[in-house]
Formats: C-alpha cells, structure tokens, sequence
C-alpha cells in the first residue's frame, strides 16, 4: 500500500488530474503541481480563470518551467516563493555533438532543421513562405530546409512546396524516431522553431543540446529561459515573415561567428537537465512539507 507524504500532479485541468487533487486531499496527501501553461499560450476566458484560482488554490506548491510559466500561476493566486523552475527539461547528454556528430550526414550541404507535428500551430507554411524570400535573396548560397514530422498539414505543406518550385532544397523526412533524428540534429546548420503558441517547445531543448544556434518564435512558452539573443540564438514574431528571412540570411551568410554561437547554445542548455527538474521538484516538496 503506497502512503505517500506528497502527490505530484501533471496539470490541473482534467478529469485525471482534478480527480488526483481530490483524492490528495482526502487523503491528507500534498498536492504538488507540476505546469508549463503560460498566460498567452491558449485564449484565456473569465470563468476558466476563476475554476483554476480556486483549483490551484489547493494546491501546496508547484514545479514550472520557467519565467512565464511562473508569472502565470502568480497571476493566478499562487504564492510566489510556493513556485520553482526546473519542470521542462531532456536528458541532454543524448543529443551532445560529441556522441553524434559521427553519424553519417544526411544531406552533403547545409541545411536549416525544423523538427514538428504538420499542424496548424507550428506554423509551417509560414516557415516555408520566409524560406522562399529568403532563397530568393541567397541564391545559390542559400541552405537547405529539413522538415521532420507528419501530421494533417502535410499534403496543404507539399503543395505549397511545390507550388513556390522548393521541391529540390525543402526536404520532408516524415515522422522520426529520436535515434534516425539525431543525424539530422547533428548535421544542421540552425535550428528553427516557428509556433504561434507553444507552452514550452522541449525540441528546442534537444536542438541546443545537439550544439545548435536556435531561432524560436518569441510566443513560444521556452523563448524567455533559453533564448540569450545574439548569443545562443535569436527570436522572432511568428507572424512577421520579413524578419525570420532577415534571420535566415544573417545565420547563413557568414555574418555571425556560427561555432560560438553553437558553443553557447551547448553550454547554456546544460542547466535544463534532468538534475534541474530533480532539485526543483524536491525544493517543491520541501516547501510543501514546511508550509502546509
């Protein structure tokens, strides 16, 4: 018989969820939260707000991913020394260019890399139309685009490949598994990541553990605690093409010193790892013991 002193819970709407809450407090258990919702990911609607003050307000302390994260819950009624950081990480070591960038490449040119689900939120045919002026202005210094994923979009994203003639430099690899994405993380020049919203984006993790400069949409909920701009990468309005081109063309014409930039994506990633997550969600515990 399990007779735990906390009870750790993903999320806070949700039959599963509401119904651990309840059986948490029952059962004089301490519920911990664990959340990466930020204030901007979702439409947000009054009632909705109200349910979750008083579903949080149960709550004895909680593990976020970041500064938005938090800013969300303390908005919402949460005390803010109740909240700590360390939710949304990877295993780091498995992406590390030391262990892949043996892997045989797969392409032999250089290559922008987008790694997603064809859904409307990501934003793709966005992607792919900055691409096309990008191109446009490049020529034939211009890289290659790799689209890794599937998903509902994926026949409206063919056609507009080959409606623009990108058929031969846009590349579709379909849905991959972590290990065939590796020699795809490996061998890219940059990173892209284009959501209109996005609670965390953990690919983003995986793409700087992989050594990568990064260039994420500013509404995607990891920008703020991963992003160091011009330094690991850079961010962008997810709706302003003109600027991801900008961005597209700074990255791949020589401008900017790439190796340092991958460096300092490497080493500011390595905070984010699985020991974070470990020591913020036993701060949360400590926090709910002494405080409940």
């Amino acid at each position: 018989k399990v007779e735990p002193d906390v009870v750790v819970i993903a999320g806070y709407f949700g039959s599963a969820m509401i119904a651990t809450l309840v059986w948490s407090l029952w059962h004089g258990k301490l519920p911990i939260l664990l959340s990466e919702t930020t204030e901007t990911d979702f439409t947000r609607i009054w009632w909705r707000e109200t349910i979750k003050r008083w579903l949080l307000n149960r709550y004895k302390s909680a593990l976020v991913g970041g500064k938005p994260q938090k800013r969300y819950l303390i908005k919402l009624g949460v005390p803010k020394e109740a909240i700590f950081c360390g939710y949304n990480v990877v295993g780091n070591d498995a992406f590390h260019p030391d262990k892949i960038k043996s892997l045989a490449p797969p392409l032999n040119k250089p290559y922008f890399l987008a790694i997603n689900r064809f859904i409307p939120k990501k934003n793709l045919p966005f992607v792919i139309s900055a691409y096309a002026t990008y191109r446009q202005i490049a020529k034939d210094r211009a890289w290659d685009l790799v689209l890794c994923g599937d998903g509902s979009m994926r026949s409206q994203i063919e056609k507009q490949i080959k409606d623009l003639g990108l058929t031969k430099v846009i590349h579709i690899t379909g849905f991959l598994q972590q290990q065939e994405l590796l020699p795809y993380f490996a061998h890219a020049g940059c990173f892209i990541h284009a959501s209109t919203h996005e609670q965390w984006g953990l690919v983003v993790n995986e793409a700087m553990a992989a050594g990568l400069p990064v260039l994420v949409s500013n509404r995607c909920g990891c920008f703020e605690d991963l992003v160091v701009e011009g330094i690991n990468g850079f961010g962008f309005n997810p709706y302003d093409k003109q600027q991801l081109t900008k961005l597209m063309l700074k990255v791949s014409s020589g401008e900017i010193d790439l190796d340092k930039i991958s460096q300092s994506a490497l080493e500011h990633i390595q905070k984010f790892s699985p020991d974070y997550f470990a020591e913020g969600l036993i701060k949360a515990a400590k926090y709910a013991l002494a405080n409940h």
